[in-house]
């Protein structure tokens, strides 16, 4: 049985270094952990790298679309490598989490993101493996908007790549040693 694991945020370089774009900077971690290189979908709506993660079949991917239409890719994906939602893996920013900490589920609502909410009305479920990765919540009046689209802090910034680096582990875990445990091992 092939994984799909997704990296939710927007294209371009002007969003490459946002919050949002948190669940690129995953899939890239794990990408370089496969040595692939991302090669862009014959549907021109997501870049891909088939290959291996931690041993088992897998297909990496992220949306070329901004986070709201995410949707439309993971849909294309799914269907083109006859994938279930449950073995469908979607990394994306939380605000509802501090930033370092991260959490791994199956399943539940959009909570607002506009990229799991137009996954959920394009394969038709919210049943899908999550790992939820930390941003917080935007300080003081700041618009969510604002936040999730501006860079991280300087001190955010030194600290990013362990965390990118543990959320790929969860991911790595998650299809190779399960929900439950991964769950133990990753969610503080």
């Amino acid at each position: 049985m092939t994984w799909l694991v997704v990296g939710l945020g927007n294209p371009g370089p002007t969003y490459a270094s946002t919050r949002h774009n948190v669940g690129y900077l995953v899939a890239d971690a794990l990408l370089a952990r496969s040595g692939g290189g991302w090669k862009k979908h014959k549907s021109g709506r997501a870049d891909v790298v088939e290959g291996r993660l931690a041993g088992e079949r897998a297909v990496l991917g992220r949306s070329r679309s901004f986070m709201n239409e995410s949707g439309g890719p993971v849909s294309t994906l799914s269907s083109f490598f006859d994938v279930e939602p449950d073995h469908l893996v979607v990394i994306h920013d939380e605000l509802d989490i501090d930033f370092g900490m991260l959490r791994v589920k199956l399943g539940g609502g959009d909570n607002g993101h506009n990229g799991l909410k137009s996954i959920r009305q394009s394969i038709g479920t919210g049943d899908f493996f999550r790992v939820r990765v930390g941003i917080g919540r935007p300080p003081g009046r700041q618009s969510v908007h604002d936040f999730v689209l501006k860079p991280y802090t300087v001190a955010e910034r030194k600290d990013l790549p362990t965390y990118v680096e543990e959320a790929a582990d969860a991911v790595e875990s998650l299809i190779t040693q399960g929900l439950e445990v991964t769950q133990s091992a990753f969610n503080r």
